[in-house]
């Protein structure tokens, strides 16, 4: 029994990563989106480049399916962003792009 919870609490640390200052982001850099690799469902991402983070970012909360986001990565200016991550940006004060009234919270 004390053997399950060791081996649950070391499970549950290595998929968290420390959370990154989001602060001095810069929605002007190019930016990459990596799909996840699951290959569950029919509607999978492909790997695409962007010519800003912005717009890579209303693609991913907009557009992308959502059987698609978990697992699914940004990488900025040699920083990777995991889904939540993503999310917390599109939803800054910063984000310069107008945003879809469905995508609002």
């Amino acid at each position: 029994m004390l053997h399950d919870i060791k081996a649950a609490g070391r499970f549950g640390k290595q998929g968290r990563r420390p959370a990154q200052n989001l602060t001095r982001f810069d929605y002007g850099a190019p930016a990459e989106l990596f799909p996840s690799r699951s290959k569950a469902g029919k509607s999978r991402a492909r790997y695409m480049r962007f010519d800003s983070a912005a717009e890579a970012l209303r693609f991913v909360i907009e557009k992308m399916p959502a059987l698609a986001l978990p697992g699914a990565y940004l990488v900025v200016d040699e920083r990777r962003f995991g889904v939540e991550e993503m999310r917390c940006l599109y939803e800054s004060t910063g984000f310069p792009l107008a945003r879809s009234a469905a995508a609002a919270c």
